[in-house]
């Protein structure tokens, strides 16, 4: 459409109020239009958009549990540290597009494969900011903690998780950034999602192959939605968990 008006107007010089329209929908839509087609699609865009949320959400969670217990590890030995931490810099050091087809082969098409896909890209931020927190305790309260005796378990528990909360949750903050992006990708690349329908990212697709440019900026705007409550949410957790007592949060600020 866009491309045979522009050629219309190399020929004849001018363009109608009607053509002048057409490319201007096509590039960019009113808000009415995409409220418009928000509605028109909903039967599709709300679908599309539970389905990413789902693996979004699978993915944050894997993420958060798997990076706080790999954290744990790579402080509590250096020797692990220096093993395993190379090896995870090269997972995230991978461009996402070219591991979610891989993992697409691996695990074939479904929420799954999404899943995995939004938690490798949201993973890394807790490991690295939580083994930053836990291995920069005071030395003074861990030697307090070492003549009281203090088992490691009570050591991670009572002093080196609290002091490594703040570093924690900045990364559970990056990584709710992270998440809805990634489901977003994995489901460009991977295809489907579960029972064989897409997320947003693969209804972005066929929006963009059809040149339904007000439906493609409301998929937009949906996912522009979860973002903003995948961090809304951690900031609120946040601020419940440090607004007493961490400097970061007695001023009011998130």
């Amino acid at each position: 459409m866009l491309a045979g008006e522009i050629i219309k107007h190399n020929k004849t010089g001018s363009l109608s109020e009607e053509q002048a329209d057409n490319i201007r929908r096509v590039i960019l839509p009113y808000p009415t239009e995409i409220w418009q087609a928000t509605v028109q699609e909903r039967s599709n865009l709300f679908p599309a958009a539970y389905n990413t949320l789902k693996a979004a959400i699978i993915g944050f969670l894997s993420a958060i549990g798997i990076g706080l217990g790999l954290a744990i590890l790579l402080s509590s030995s250096k020797a692990l540290k220096r093993s395993l931490y190379p090896w995870i810099l090269v997972i995230q050091t991978i461009p996402i597009i070219i591991l979610a087809p891989i993992i697409a082969i691996w695990l074939k098409q479904g929420a799954h494969s999404v899943a995995v896909v939004s938690f490798l890209i949201s993973f890394f931020p807790i490991v690295a900011n939580t083994t930053m927190g836990l291995t920069s305790t005071d030395k003074n309260l861990l030697e307090l903690f070492a003549v009281s005796k203090a088992s490691m378990l009570q050591e991670i528990l009572f002093l080196r998780f609290p002091y490594a909360l703040p570093h924690f949750l900045s990364g559970v903050k990056i990584a709710a950034v992270l998440a809805p992006i990634g489901a977003i990708a994995g489901d460009i690349f991977v295809g489907t999602s579960a029972g064989g329908q897409g997320g947003i990212g693969f209804l972005a697709i066929l929006y963009k192959g059809d040149v339904n440019t007000p439906a493609l900026y409301a998929c937009a705007a949906l996912a522009c939605l979860m973002g903003f409550l995948f961090v809304g949410l951690v900031n609120y957790v946040q601020w419940l968990l440090l607004h007493n007592w961490h400097e970061s949060s007695l001023d009011g600020e998130a």
